[in-house]
């Protein structure tokens, strides 16, 4: 079974005396090898890619004033005001700091910065 499924990725390499031991390989496989090759591309990089962008544009589109936001740097915070591109997220008392929507991460769940004061 596994040599019959071998035989499909290399080809056996046999002698032949008439034409000086050279032998042209199948197009069939080469163009096999191209299919593969990008079905694999496909899922194991662009679909993954496109799926967090997607990911990311939703939560930065449901974001709202009062929700608790991690950042890219670990910043815990709550979202005090939002404009197109920024916000403003309260850290601490009277400490507020101007970050771009796309450095939040995700949103975490209500009563999460009081559990941890």
């Amino acid at each position: 079974m596994i040599e019959q499924i071998m035989n499909i990725f290399v080809s056996n390499a046999y002698a032949d005396p008439l034409t000086g031991g050279t032998q042209q390989g199948g197009g069939l496989s080469f163009v096999m090898m191209f299919v593969i090759f990008f079905v694999f591309i496909y899922f194991a990089i662009w679909r993954p890619q496109s799926k967090r962008a997607k990911e990311q544009q939703t939560l930065m589109t449901s974001l709202a004033k009062g929700d608790e936001v991690i950042t890219a740097g670990g910043i815990l915070g709550r979202i005090n005001k939002l404009t197109d591109q920024y916000v403003i997220i309260s850290i601490a008392n009277n400490a507020d700091i101007v970050l771009q929507k796309s450095s939040i991460v995700s949103v975490l769940p209500k009563g999460t910065l009081k559990s941890i004061e």
